[in-house]
This record gives C-alpha cells, sequence and structure tokens, in this order.
C-alpha cells in the first residue's frame, strides 16, 4: 500500500512540474518585457543554486566562494560584449586609464565560442584547483568556508585595483548588442529567457543524473562519513574535487547569462554578501534536493525586488530574519516543510480509511 501511495505521489509530482514548466514556457505570452527579463534573471540565478545545492547538499561541503565563479562567468560574457561594442577602439575605461593597446588576456574574448569556452572553462578550473589542494589536504567544513571567503576578498580586491582590464568598482558595462540583435529589445528578451529556461531545465536534469549514479551515492556517503568511505576503497577527495569543478562551472554558466539579462558585471555581484544570499537561497528552498535550490532562488530573490521596490531599506532585515527562520524553525527548507505536510496527510489519511474488519478489538 505504501509503494502504491509513493508511486502516486511521484506521479502527481511528475505532472505538477511539467504543468509548471508548460506555465513558464507561456510566461513570455502574460508577462510584459521588464517582469519577463526579471524572471529570466531569477531562472539564471537559479542555475547556480542549482550546482551550489551539488556540492553543498549533496556533497555537504559549504561555499561562501560562489560569487568568485558567478563573476568570471559574467566577467567572460561582458568583455565579449564590449568588445564587440567597442569595435577597433580601446574600451573606454582603458582609455580613461591610460592604456594604449589592448591586454593580450582580453584578446581570446574577440571571438563569442572562445568567450563561451572560457566562462564555463576558468570558473571550472579555479573550483577543481581549489578543491584539489583542500580536499586533498583533509581541509574541510569551516576551514574550507573560511578559504572560499579568502578566494572572494582576494579576487574581489583584485578586480577592484585593476581598473585598468577590468574596469574597477564600476566593472564593465555600456554594451546593449549581440550579433547585431538590440539586448532590451522585446524579441530578444523572449529569446535569451527561452535559452535561459532551457539551460536551466538541462542543468538540473544534468545534476540530477549525477546524483542518483553511483558518483553521487559516493558523494553523499562521502558527506555522512568521509573515514567510511575511504575504508571502502574510494577516494572522497576525488568526488568533492570533481562536484567542486561542475559546480563552479554551473556558477559561470549563469554569471553569462546574467550579464545577458541585466547589461553590467561589476566586483560588488561577488563580493561576500551576494555569496552568502547564494547560500540562503538553497538553505530556503532545502538544500539536497536541487528542486528545492530552483525554488528558493526564485522565491527569494523575487521577494528581494518585491520588498526592495516598497521598502528600500528593508530588504537586509528581511535577510537577517529569513536566516534566523530557516535555521532554527526550517533546516529543511521550504520542500522539508512539503515532505513534512505530505507525510502528516498520508498517515491521517490511512488511519480513516482502515476498514473496521481491520481494527484491532479493544481490550479492557
Amino acid at each position: 500500500m505504501m509503494s502504491a501511495l509513493l508511486k502516486t505521489g511521484s506521479l502527481k509530482m511528475k505532472i505538477i512540474w511539467a504543468v509548471v514548466l508548460i506555465m513558464m514556457c507561456l510566461a513570455p505570452l502574460i508577462s510584459t518585457e521588464f517582469r519577463l527579463s526579471l524572471l529570466a534573471k531569477f531562472l539564471a540565478l537559479a542555475i547556480l543554486a542549482i550546482g551550489l545545492d551539488l556540492i553543498w547538499g549533496y556533497g555537504g561541503v559549504l561555499s561562501l566562494g560562489h560569487g568568485v565563479f558567478f563573476g568570471l562567468g559574467g566577467y567572460a560574457m561582458a568583455m565579449y560584449l564590449k568588445l564587440q561594442a567597442s569595435g577597433s577602439t580601446l574600451p573606454d575605461f582603458m582609455g580613461w586609464s591610460g592604456l594604449s593597446g589592448l591586454p593580450w588576456f582580453w584578446e581570446p574574448f574577440r571571438s563569442f565560442p572562445m568567450a563561451l569556452l572560457l566562462g564555463i572553462a576558468l570558473p571550472a578550473l579555479l573550483a577543481f584547483a581549489l578543491g584539489w589542494f583542500t580536499f586533498r589536504n583533509r581541509i574541510t567544513g569551516v576551514y574550507f568556508t573560511i578559504l572560499t571567503q579568502a578566494l572572494v576578498l582576494i579576487t574581489v580586491t583584485l578586480f577592484v585595483g585593476k581598473q585598468e582590464w577590468t574596469g574597477g568598482t564600476n566593472g564593465i558595462t555600456g554594451y546593449n548588442a549581440i550579433f547585431g540583435f538590440t539586448l532590451h529589445s522585446a524579441g530578444t528578451t523572449i529569446a535569451l529567457y527561452y535559452i535561459t529556461l532551457a539551460v536551466l531545465v538541462l542543468a538540473y536534469l544534468l545534476c540530477r543524473r549525477v546524483v542518483n549514479s553511483r558518483f553521487g551515492q559516493v558523494l553523499e556517503a562521502a558527506r555522512d562519513g568521509e573515514n567510511r568511505v575511504r575504508f571502502l576503497g574510494y577516494d572522497p577527495a576525488g568526488f568533492k574535487t570533481l562536484a567542486f569543478a561542475l559546480s563552479g562551472a554551473l556558477a559561470g554558466i549563469a554569471g553569462m547569462l546574467f550579464v545577458l539579462q541585466v547589461g553590467i558585471i561589476s566586483p560588488s555581484m561577488m563580493g561576500i554578501v551576494p555569496s552568502i544570499e547564494m547560500v540562503l537561497w538553497v538553505a530556503l528552498g532545502g538544500r539536497g534536493t536541487l528542486i528545492g535550490a530552483v525554488i528558493g532562488a526564485v522565491v527569494l530573490n523575487a521577494a528581494k525586488t518585491g520588498i526592495s521596490e516598497a521598502y528600500p531599506e528593508g530588504w537586509l532585515f528581511v535577510i537577517g530574519g529569513l536566516f534566523v527562520t530557516v535555521v532554527l524553525f526550517m533546516p529543511n527548507g521550504l520542500v522539508g516543510v512539503y515532505r513534512h505536510v505530505v507525510r502528516l496527510l498520508k498517515r491521517r489519511g490511512e488511519v480513516v480509511h482502515v476498514p473496521v474488519s481491520q481494527e484491532k478489538p479493544k481490550v479492557y
């Protein structure tokens, strides 16, 4: 009976998510251009949240440095767009800083395929290198989290200090077209929305396949008992490193899509505060569920936009309140609350629908 209930519940959830996906596909028909662009931005951030959930929810590794991987992807796309907008001349901020020629490491970003490749590869390689040296030396827990925070501080300081290369605190902006299409036109906004939605679905399916594979099982086992996994002959460091690299690659993809939506990338978007917000998305939705990361990213960013419009100075208090609420009352997030409610309803249904003939006789 219980297996039948589980199968029925699983079928219902598949139907629900299919309906949600269909509604998302129809969003351009019922939404304004501005709101559609906002939704696409939220979906891009949800891609990052999925990658963060992979390493934190399933690998047990809390990273507060995903803003760096997000920023590297964003800068890769912004550099391509800036070079296309500048044409044969230097980007404006380089001229203001006194440069007479384009730096050599900017040259590959004249090509869109190369910029796309580097936007994925650079965050993945940085995450791989960081994971390799830390996990191999069995640096985990709060010590790894501190290292990722240090990575954020170093990267932000470097990007702000090298104004002639990165645009400094202003970042890279001043571009409005890709492949000859205006970024903020109605047609381009709809096209970017569908691209972002498709990438989000693919990222979710990829991570779902990973966590359901033997790789994911070993990753979860290492989360729950690393020494036991090591005694069984597996190398937890290798699994965590690969998962961290995949998580960094997804963050880079999210950064590239984000830049196409908002038209700017700056060091402030890869700082400690945004990195903490990313963790909060996963915690609110429910870590270790993947779909919870998507829900948390969309819901929290939508709430941030709405509250910021009405009360610009109140959003930080909301973040603090949500963090305390999740830690104290919702350790498994919104998905955990939903599952708890479903279990209670199932138990009530089993008790109510037990036939009278199967009830145990009362003993006095």
